[in-house]
């Protein structure tokens, strides 16, 4: 096990670290990395799908253990995601039974954890992100299903960011085992036993205590002087949570420029306080926000509605009331919004550059529910040399392409121009004032 300090930063040349362009070419390098692994393949995601792309990439890690019974190979998921199916979708029953049924298929077996986070999933859920692959990471906020991997017509747009780092690897790897394997409360759902309630809410609340406690530990080879400098973090919770630290710190600290994604438009007070700051300071900000019809949860019109789909309607909400309030920055050209949408095709992305040198990558989406009740994670590279910039530039204008620049609230639907029946659920969230709480879960 690795020493329990994060006072250094993990070193990583330029030439080790590429952004993977698009989401099949993201479907692509995991396939090819399970095919090349040796010695050992980690996998975190918040949930790996009972369809065509979750089906083909656990053939293919089970078909590696065959061929390699050497190879360790461990998955990661949360357990109440894994158990229940998909929101909206009544014939989806969950994915646990789908993880059972494949490994009785093969001899050689794989670990495929249901990790708890929370006794409920509403109060917070694993979202670690990463993919590990011997000595490579892949860091992204995507999961493993149809949409993710672009298998169909439709897909969920993220960021793909490879890093050619033992010690990340390394790092990464051991905080799995030491706050997630060795304390036995997370459990493997691919095994046949079946999973005691009871015995799940006293494991989640064990495991939310140490959860609450943990962070990476580094261990830094003393004859790698690597030209970016990189510090893994784990943030659980409101308080003493470094990841949320170190948002602020980028928000607080920039000096020129601030480019955040976003999908989800719901910023936490503070961190709202602390981009008003930075726009004061004349930091000129950058936000690349989802729009409404590129949210995940959003129903087309000629679709059945269901209560669900409102939510892409507050976040529209809550951005409407926020350009009216930073409308004099909007004028001098310091806060630029950007409205992603493309087809039928979803927006998923988050992470924040500072100054072209401070890269957090990150699945956390900048809401109340990554700042407090999810289990978040982030890698945070200081480029100080900007031997990244061209990297990034050329990443940033692949997702620009898609968007429409906001100079005005009334570019945006108003209220009244919403379908009847998103307004109606809306309207009765606000006379009852359930709308402040149900904010603080999106």
């Amino acid at each position: 096990m690795l020493s329990p300090t994060n006072a250094h930063q993990i070193s990583l040349n330029a030439a080790e670290f590429h952004v993977i362009p698009s989401a099949k070419d993201f479907k692509k390098s995991i396939l090819e990395h399970i095919n090349t692994a040796t010695q050992r393949i980690y996998i975190t995601a918040l949930y790996l799908q009972e369809d065509d792309a979750g089906k083909e990439i656990l053939h293919a890690l089970y078909k590696a253990k065959q061929q390699h019974p050497q190879l360790v190979i461990k998955i990661f998921v949360d357990a109440h995601r894994a158990q229940r199916g998909l929101i909206g979708d009544p014939s989806c029953l969950g994915n646990q039974g789908f993880y059972r049924s494949i490994a009785e298929q093969y001899p050689q077996k794989i670990d495929l954890y249901g990790v708890l986070v929370k006794t409920k999933e509403l109060f917070g859920v694993l979202h670690l992100k990463g993919l590990i692959f011997d000595d490579t990471v892949i860091y992204t906020g995507a999961s493993i299903n149809d949409v993710y991997l672009h298998q169909g017509d439709k897909c969920r747009y993220d960021r793909y960011h490879i890093l050619q780092c033992k010690d990340l690897a390394d790092s990464m790897i051991d905080y799995l085992h030491r706050f997630i394997i060795d304390p036995g409360f997370s459990p493997i759902l691919n095994s046949a036993d079946k999973l005691d309630k009871k015995i799940q809410r006293k494991y989640a609340k064990k495991q939310k205590a140490l959860l609450k406690k943990s962070g990476y530990s580094t261990q830094v080879h003393c004859d790698r002087g690597g030209e970016i400098k990189v510090t893994p973090m784990v943030g659980f919770g409101a308080r003493n949570n470094k990841v949320n630290q170190s948002i602020r710190d980028l928000f607080k600290n920039s000096q020129r420029t601030l480019v955040l994604f976003t999908p989800y438009f719901n910023l936490p007070k503070i961190l709202a306080r602390d981009l008003k700051k930075a726009l004061r300071r004349g930091v000129t900000v950058t936000m690349v926000i989802g729009d409404k019809k590129a949210n995940d949860f959003f129903i087309a019109t000629d679709k059945e509605f269901s209560k669900i789909g409102i939510i892409p309607y507050i976040y529209e909400i809550l951005l409407v009331r926020f350009i009216k309030r930073h409308q004099k920055f909007i004028d001098a050209g310091l806060l630029n919004i950007h409205l992603w949408t493309n087809g039928d095709h979803s927006f998923h992305l988050k992470g924040i550059v500072a100054d072209g040198q401070r890269h957090l990558i990150t699945g956390n989406n900048l809401n109340p529910r990554a700042w407090s009740l999810d289990l978040e994670n982030a890698l945070l590279l200081e480029d100080r040399q900007q031997l990244l910039l061209e990297k990034w530039h050329t990443e940033l204008d692949e997702v620009m392409r898609y968007t429409q620049k906001i100079t005005h609230s009334q570019q945006l639907d108003a209220f009244s121009d919403y379908p009847k029946h998103a307004r109606d659920p809306i309207r009765k969230l606000q006379i009852t004032q359930i709308d402040k709480i149900f904010k603080r879960f999106m």
